[in-house]
């Protein structure tokens, strides 16, 4: 089996809240052998949601680094093609995505023919009528 992350997914890991939770889930894959795939700019996208953490006096600068440490050793396969920049621009405007980055998970997603997991509302609100499955992190077991 295979899923892809997003970086809200990956942030929950390291700063809540509910991290015990995802990472039972991530515990859960492991033992599992799920695979575990994202686009490239998650890297990017955790690096800039750990500096806006730090601007805003949540972390300090060396804790945001061991933070970027620990989720860019996580076992995760980065994927990227122009053929996903391309789908990702079309994936944004059909589901009426104010910016195209959420739609890269998306399109990884469909590339892969895996869930997308997320613990971003809205973005599982707004990708519901996509082309993959939507797992939102806390809603699992209550559909």
């Amino acid at each position: 089996m295979t899923v892809c992350v997003d970086a809200s997914l990956v942030m929950r890991l390291f700063l809540g809240p509910n991290d015990a939770e995802v990472w039972r889930l991530w515990d859960d894959w492991a033992t599992a052998g799920v695979a575990v795939h994202a686009p490239v700019l998650l890297g990017y996208e955790v690096t800039n949601a750990l500096h806006r953490y730090h601007r805003a006096g949540f972390l300090s600068l060396d804790s945001a680094d061991l933070v970027l440490d620990a989720a860019l050793s996580l076992p995760i396969r980065y994927e990227h093609s122009t053929v996903l920049l391309r789908h990702a621009l079309r994936l944004a405007d059909r589901l009426g995505l104010s910016a195209a980055y959420d739609a890269q998970y998306v399109a990884a997603a469909e590339h892969l023919d895996a869930e997308l997991w997320t613990a971003d509302k809205r973005l599982a609100r707004q990708a519901a009528s996509g082309p993959v499955t939507i797992r939102l992190l806390g809603s699992v077991g209550q559909e």
